[in-house]
């Protein structure tokens, strides 16, 4: 194995500040930017009432909140929070990038310090130790890891971009219908919007259509039929309360989010289930309706987030033949497998970036003789 790098104490290779005091009513919507210690990339806004400026090349960890996220601002002049801590490389043997990255490799929550308040401390932050590689090598470096990161943010925007034409095609499918059955269609206004005028408008509640139940309190233990509350799938047991394709609405929390199950599951208090009338509606079909026309907007307006019973048996959908529901289906989850490929291709980029990251910085790969 090389030699070690050197190190050097954080406070040592850089300044080191809090940000300042500034509150939503700061935000002046224009100026220069204001960053938080959320995890988003973009600002939090922008203000004209700042009284400190940051400088590119400088870095924002998170420090209250959402504790140890690290951003790297490409803004020429910016300002952050008070619940962030600023770091500004004050020699010229460490890049920006590459301290950037390397910061990315710590785990922050277990270095917090402070009192009672879960933070990171401008003190903590000082005494941790930098290993300060040859500024060639740093380069390198960070050329590797780029060039990871751009894969990682290719396949965001090719899946963001997937899911607006996912939107696009909603609208025209839940239109104008199916492509197969569109010839001669003529279209009708209804309560919902424009459908074809061979649809039917429904209630969810109409027992044609489904009955509406509660979902039940804690299942039994183990084995492998999931259990589905208002946020999804979240534990597992061997019994299932609905054995055919069902939609888990959240009633209490996450109101309103649809989960499609096509097997037997067990949906929980949190939620409520349709027992649906597979003679008469297309579970996918009614699932992807919901995303297209959300439940958690106007159908659940109410002080804590909750859905109330008969804002989902009252909510109206459209109506079409078994065979164009299917139809209209198969091209909406034609869309969703194209997203979910390209989910798993972005986690394989982002699992490699951790392992690279770890490695390289934990000097286990000799970067000198990787060919770049």
């Amino acid at each position: 194995m090389k030699s070690p790098w050197p190190t050097k104490k954080l406070g040592e290779i850089c300044e080191i500040r809090m940000g300042e005091t500034l509150i939503e009513k700061d935000l002046t919507g224009e100026g220069i930017p204001v960053y938080s210690a959320d995890s988003l990339e973009v600002p939090w806004g922008f203000t004209s009432n700042n009284r400190l400026r940051f400088y590119k090349g400088s870095i924002i960890i998170g420090a209250r909140g959402t504790i140890g996220s690290v951003k790297l601002p490409t803004d020429e002049i910016f300002t952050a929070t008070q619940t962030t801590i600023v770091l500004t490389p004050k020699i010229k043997e460490i890049t920006s990038t590459f301290l950037y990255y390397f910061l990315r490799k710590i785990n922050f929550k277990s270095i917090q310090g402070g009192t009672g308040i879960p933070m990171l401390t401008v003190g903590t932050l000082s005494s941790f130790q930098i290993p300060i590689p040859p500024l060639p090598i740093q380069q390198k470096i960070v050329k590797i890891l780029d060039t990871i990161q751009e894969a990682i943010d290719i396949h965001d925007k090719i899946i963001e971009k997937t899911k607006e034409l996912k939107k696009s095609l909603m609208a025209e499918l839940f239109k104008y219908g199916g492509p197969s059955f569109r010839k001669g269609r003529k279209l009708k206004k209804t309560e919902i919007g424009e459908i074809p005028e061979d649809w039917e408008v429904v209630r969810l509640g109409d027992k044609k259509i489904a009955e509406i139940k509660y979902g039940k309190g804690k299942p039994p233990e183990g084995g492998k039929i999931p259990v589905i509350g208002s946020s999804g799938i979240y534990d597992w047991t061997n019994k299932a309360l609905i054995e055919k394709p069902t939609i888990v609405i959240g009633r209490k929390g996450t109101a309103g989010i649809p989960h499609l199950s096509m097997l037997p599951c067990w949906p929980s208090d949190t939620a409520f289930y349709l027992d649906l009338n597979l003679e008469k509606i297309n579970a996918k079909f009614l699932y992807e309706y919901i995303l297209f026309k959300p439940l958690s907007g106007e159908h659940a307006k109410t002080t804590l987030p909750s859905l109330r019973r008969e804002d989902l048996e009252n909510f109206k959908i459209p109506l079409p033949s078994l065979p164009e529901q299917q139809e209209i289906a198969e091209i909406l989850q034609t869309v969703d497998q194209k997203i979910d490929i390209e989910r798993r291709k972005k986690e394989l980029y982002e699992e490699l970036f951790k392992t690279m990251l770890n490695k390289i910085m934990n000097q286990e790969i000799d970067v000198e003789s990787v060919d770049f």
